[in-house]
């Protein structure tokens, strides 16, 4: 067994802990299952819980903390955007949109953005676009527009997302569900050429499936879902709201192909952890079908999003956060590799982002989970025997080296 690391602070009881947690039961919603840790700090890669014990965070808020917690750049971004202006809503102007939608469709090579705030707010944008192009540009029969999606999917948990998920927990007792999508198996590009007919307006899929386990599709498979799109005039759309900013060692998921959707759907980590930020981002062909008054938000590019917004384009156009992502992505897969017949029975990687099966006979997922908090590790579980790592782009190697063999020792039991 390795001894506990000089990284972890001595441990404590954990009464103060248990007696949060029970009165968040007593008065959150039960819709989460939280892992028993309470976090009241954050800087880096790391987390510091209420009593001070300290963690690495291999989760990043689901790629929303890319950056980690309280980045200098965008703390100071944000706080001068405070003593200034938070929030006009779209009524007015703001002087901070226009420069963060002018940086970030550069960065995408698009036209146009249209700002949102969740990243289920950019799904349910990115479908009214799709469908408002349909109509009007495609010439689709009114309401007849369909949108081929793939099995295993997670774009949100909207009634109308739901309705087109296969996870039986995301769509028990929440219908009946908004036709017009067509699901076909992640992976498989003659599914979806199959699956379009002259009704279809759009191809909307993760390019990467994260919360089904960070399931890569074979390669090749994005650059046929392009020019089969771009054969049968229907939108690519691309869900980059988990896989996108430069979490798999590349701005975005999709030039791991060298592939250009018509439409990216952004989010997480474009809020640079401070406050949610979302965009669906096209150029003017396609985003431009959209009329005032047909679809909005109050806080939608609110100027204090779009300050924190610009910071994290800006600190993107470097290239250092993909070339960290791709650099240790490449040494976190090897050194899960190694665990493979050892406690794990699968690995699927890509940059700073890993999908990690556990062998039955360890535990599910969140046993591991739960016995790593101990060890000062903190992962999410999935799908009953999958563990998720996502550490911020600032992590640094040796944290890696450390955390992985505190996944040995838990393998080991």
């Amino acid at each position: 067994m390795t001894s506990v690391s000089p990284f972890l602070s001595p441990s404590k009881d954990d009464t103060a802990i248990a007696r949060i947690i029970a009165d968040e039961g007593e008065h959150v919603a039960h819709n989460y299952h939280p892992l028993p840790v309470v976090i009241s700090r954050g800087e880096g890669a790391w987390v510091t819980d209420v009593e001070g014990k300290r963690y690495l965070d291999l989760l990043s808020a689901y790629s929303a903390l890319n950056f980690g917690h309280g980045h200098p750049a965008l703390l100071a971004a944000a706080q001068e955007q405070l003593n200034r202006l938070t929030l006009t809503s779209r009524a007015y102007h703001n002087d901070r949109l226009g420069p963060f939608a002018a940086a970030l469709a550069e960065l995408c090579g698009k036209e146009l953005v249209l700002p949102m705030n969740t990243g289920a707010e950019a799904v349910e944008t990115g479908i009214k676009v799709a469908r408002a192009w349909g109509y009007r540009t495609k010439g689709i029969a009114p309401d007849a527009a369909t949108i081929v999606v793939a099995h295993g999917n997670f774009h949100g948990r909207t009634t109308t997302i739901v309705g087109f998920s296969d996870d039986p927990d995301a769509r028990g007792d929440f219908g009946p569900f908004a036709p017009g999508f067509v699901p076909v198996p992640f992976g498989d590009a003659s599914a979806i050429e199959a699956a379009i007919t002259p009704e279809t307006a759009a191809v909307l899929i993760e390019p990467i499936q994260g919360e089904a386990g960070v399931v890569l599709p074979p390669d090749g498979y994005l650059r046929a879902v392009r020019e089969i799109c771009t054969k049968h005039g229907v939108l690519f759309i691309a869900d980059e709201i988990q896989s996108g900013l430069g979490r798999v060692g590349e701005t975005f998921a999709c030039d791991r192909e060298g592939v250009v959707p018509d439409v990216y759907l952004l989010g997480k980590a474009l809020g640079g952890g401070i406050l949610p930020v979302s965009a669906v981002v096209a150029d003017r062909d396609v985003l431009g079908v959209i009329r005032p008054g047909e679809h909005g938000s109050t806080f939608g590019g609110n100027p204090l999003a779009a300050a924190v917004g610009l910071r994290v384009v800006e600190m993107l156009q470097s290239g250092e956060f993909q070339r960290r992502a791709k650099l240790l992505g490449e040494h976190l897969e090897a050194k899960l590799g190694e665990l493979v017949g050892h406690g794990v029975t699968g690995v699927r990687a890509a940059g700073l982002w890993a999908g990690v099966d556990i062998d039955p006979a360890v535990g599910t997922g969140r046993d591991v989970a739960e016995r790593l908090i101990a060890r000062g590790v903190l992962v999410k579980d999935t799908h009953g025997q999958t563990i998720r790592i996502a550490p911020p782009l600032v992590v640094r190697g040796t944290e890696l080296d450390w955390a992985i063999e505190q996944l040995r020792v838990v393998l080991a039991g």
